[in-house]
């Protein structure tokens, strides 16, 4: 618990995905939970919470994640609810993370080009002519 408050608090992160020994992905640990944990626990020092395994800690979302094959709706779905997605392989191994915030940037990025492609090629000349 205590490296997770550590690395945490270091990288400046609010919840952190956890990987088994397997690198499998095994769901997400929140600042929320190690809260709730140490309150929840009388007598709880911050120098004891080394002593407590992160399966000890009762987590409060599941962070579902997709494979590495998901299509952008996917993401969307999660995103939603998620502040970022983990993506797995088909065994179920930890490949990484997708922030909402690329997802949003992914899409706003889209929305330019079609807007852009939209305007057609002449779009760039007029809107110069006019200053």
């Amino acid at each position: 618990m205590r490296q997770a408050i550590e690395r945490m608090e270091y990288h400046r992160y609010t919840a952190v995905p956890l990987v088994d020994h397997e690198g499998k992905y095994a769901g997400t640990i929140t600042e929320g939970d190690l809260l709730w944990k140490m309150k929840n626990t009388p007598g709880l020092s911050f120098e004891d919470t080394e002593k407590i395994p992160i399966t000890e800690i009762p987590r409060r979302v599941k962070n579902e994640p997709v494979r590495i094959e998901a299509k952008i709706d996917s993401l969307l779905n999660l995103a939603v609810t998620q502040n970022f997605v983990p993506v797995v392989d088909d065994e179920g191994t930890f490949i990484g993370i997708i922030r909402r915030r690329e997802i949003i940037l992914h899409l706003a990025e889209q929305v330019a080009r079609k807007n852009h492609n939209e305007a057609g090629p002449n779009a760039e000349a007029v809107q110069q002519d006019r200053h």
